[in-house]
């Protein structure tokens, strides 16, 4: 209001003046709104150093393809995201494959997903490149594979806290297996990350031991003892365990070197439950059930009797399964989610 008194002012002194066109234009300013001040941008608060795009939770139902980056190496993984709602805290279950195999191929062989669906938890399938090693192999007996923080246990750990993260999965609820090169590496990363991992699952694999070379694991392979760790070992993860009598690839007296690992540990004396059974497909097997004095099952030890170097009870759509086998997948599903960490 104060600068339409003074502009109403000079415009009349200007008339008096005899300054018509100058009187003009200050009216002119009188009559014409004042032109908007243009808004202020609010300045963006400047990204803090390092940080990155954080990715939305895949959808449900989803069976994604993705690599992750990590400090120890990169792996590409497929991610399963069972059917339902996305805000559940899932378990979940890593899944390490075997030589010559894929990801997609594993989850096709073990049915997984479907699993997934039915009992509701994630499934990680890390996938070895052949850059890694030309057969897809887990390089499980190289010594810089094998300890926490390190090569390739250290790249699935890794791996295993980013989809942990991503999904918002349940922490107390994480496990780990694999079959031959895979179930070996399963054993591993689980004896090296116990803080992560709840339990391990073994299907004709190695179990741990003083294995430091190509030549001394394919020794382990073919049975030869003296691979076996003979110092006090730390506290095992609970265990299951799953070979085939007929295995040509990894002789089956491996699944005995879980429990020798299991009596090193000095956790106290074991009892044992031996329950044979046959299954829909007419194999044979033998289930042996180790409990501490509490009652606590450490380790459950499954003989297929006829079977070979594959997967009990998987689909004939994939690469070594054996579809006439007990379930072994939804075996290892039981024996997983019964367990949680209360620490």
């Amino acid at each position: 209001m104060t600068d339409l008194l003074k502009t109403w002012r000079k415009a009349r002194r200007l008339v008096k003046k005899r300054h018509p066109l100058s009187a003009a234009l200050a009216f002119q300013d009188l009559l014409t709104p004042p032109f908007p001040k243009p808004a202020r941008k609010r300045a963006k608060a400047p990204r803090a150093a390092g940080a990155r795009y954080k990715p939305t939770r895949p959808a449900a139902g989803s069976f994604i393809s993705e690599r992750h980056d990590g400090r120890h190496g990169a792996l590409a993984y497929r991610l399963y995201t069972p059917t339902g709602s996305t805000r559940r805290r899932l378990p979940l279950v890593v899944m390490l494959h075997g030589c010559t195999q894929t990801a997609e191929d594993f989850a096709i062989g073990t049915r997984m997903n479907r699993l997934a669906d039915e009992l509701g938890f994630l499934v990680l399938y890390p996938e070895q490149s052949q850059k890694a090693n030309f057969a897809r192999c887990w390089n499980w007996h190289a010594p810089e594979n094998q300890g926490r923080g390190s090569g390739e246990a250290g790249m699935i750990a890794a791996l295993t806290r980013h989809v942990v993260t991503l999904c918002n999965a349940n922490r107390t609820r994480v496990y780990i297996a694999g079959i031959s090169a895979g179930g070996a590496m399963a054993a591993i990363v689980g004896a090296a990350y116990p803080d992560l991992f709840v339990a391990v699952g073994v299907h004709s694999g190695v179990p741990r031991g003083d294995i430091r070379s190509l030549r001394a694991a394919l020794a382990a392979m073919q049975g030869k003892a003296g691979a076996m760790p003979t110092a006090r070992l730390p506290r095992q993860l609970p265990t299951i365990v799953f070979h085939g009598d007929q295995d040509k690839v990894v002789h089956p007296s491996n699944a005995g070197g879980f429990l020798h690992n299991l009596e090193r540990a000095g956790m106290g004396p074991l009892t044992l439950r031996s329950l044979p059974g046959k299954s829909d497909g007419g194999r044979d097997f033998s289930r042996r059930v180790y409990q501490d004095r509490l009652g606590t099952v450490l380790l459950e030890d499954w003989t297929i009797h006829g079977s070979g170097h594959s997967w009990s009870g998987g689909s004939p759509m994939a690469s070594h399964t054996d579809p006439g086998g007990p379930d072994a997948s939804r075996e290892m599903l039981r024996f997983f989610l019964a367990r949680r960490r209360h620490s």
